[in-house]
């Protein structure tokens, strides 16, 4: 099945191809915007991306185009992640339609609030019947975990986290009872997301998806066997954190990510991302680690493949 038989109501807007990001017509005053950066070195052992957003973005490409050209530079699938019902919906049928692809489905915390405040279908909240629906999708064989889950103190009111909460408890909940990997979504919330994993119980594979911690948050990762997912942002020049918490952190609980079309990487920060610009990130990981890029890239694959099973089954 290929991206143009993906049903309508599980697509985003129109995609646009790598040669054409470039060539866009600006409106008129418009600010331009930058095209796809040129690809990097490849790497000397495949991976993947481990949280991207191919649906996502002012021009989302097409999806198989965006795997061909990760595939150019050793990036072998990806996992793409729902946030609401719409991309979650696109995930579910994006993983029919190439086999690269595995997926996640949620609703973010930063949805959690709206929904928990509407009226739903059934006469109870619409957060509730979204997480029936995301409960659901989950039970699809090539959906291997739940998130992007979590809390976002950064976006969020006060009066809206105790909706965040009760969702994260939900999709804890959910994950746990379709034996799924959780992903989760930590920004300015470390505390709260470890308290309510222990009290909620952890699932047997949770992801800290785009890893924001310190030192402190990595050593409670390793201690619980939780993994952490690295992007672009630890590229940053203002990244002291991130990079202090890779060099404490256990190397079997390591993977990488783009969070495409979002976080791209030094030097290209604020160029679309995408699913091949991985090596920019996976190369400074092998630096801060001084582990051969080679040797990492072995133990990410294995550490991927860990979480989220085969993409081949």
């Amino acid at each position: 099945m290929c991206t143009s038989e993906i049903p309508q109501q599980y697509k985003r807007p129109e995609t646009v191809s790598l040669a054409a990001a470039d060539a866009q017509v600006q409106e008129p005053g418009a600010r331009p915007r930058p095209g796809f950066a040129p690809a990097p070195l490849a790497l000397p052992e495949p991976v993947y991306d481990n949280h991207t957003h191919f649906d996502f973005g002012d021009s989302p490409i097409a999806l198989r185009e965006a795997l061909d050209a990760a595939s150019t530079v050793g990036v072998l699938g990806a996992v793409q992640v729902g946030c609401d019902l719409a991309s979650s919906r696109f995930t579910f049928a994006a993983v029919d339609a190439d086999p690269r692809v595995l997926g996640a489905v949620a609703i973010h915390p930063n949805d959690a609030p709206g929904l928990a405040l509407a009226d739903g279908a059934s006469g109870g909240t619409a957060l509730e019947d979204a997480l029936i629906e995301i409960e659901t999708l989950g039970a699809h064989p090539r959906i291997r975990a739940i998130g992007e889950t979590g809390l976002d103190y950064f976006r969020t009111a006060p009066d809206g986290l105790a909706s965040q909460q009760y969702s994260f408890r939900r999709h804890i909940d959910i994950a746990k009872r379709l034996d799924l990997a959780l992903q989760i979504h930590d920004r300015d919330a470390h505390e709260d997301v470890v308290r309510v994993l222990r009290e909620e119980g952890a699932p047997t594979k949770v992801v800290f998806h785009c890893f924001s911690g310190d030192e402190e948050l990595a050593k409670i990762c390793n201690d619980n066997g939780w993994y952490m997912s690295f992007s672009g942002t630890l590229t940053f020049k203002n990244a002291a954190n991130l990079r202090r918490a890779l060099a404490v952190a256990d190397p079997s609980l390591l993977m990488v990510e783009t969070d495409a079309p979002f976080l791209t990487p030094h030097p290209h920060r604020g160029r679309p991302n995408a699913s091949y610009m991985l090596p920019y990130t996976v190369q400074i990981m092998a630096q801060l680690k001084g582990l051969d890029l080679d040797r990492l890239g072995i133990l990410l694959r294995a550490n991927t493949e860990a979480v989220y099973g085969s993409w081949d089954a």
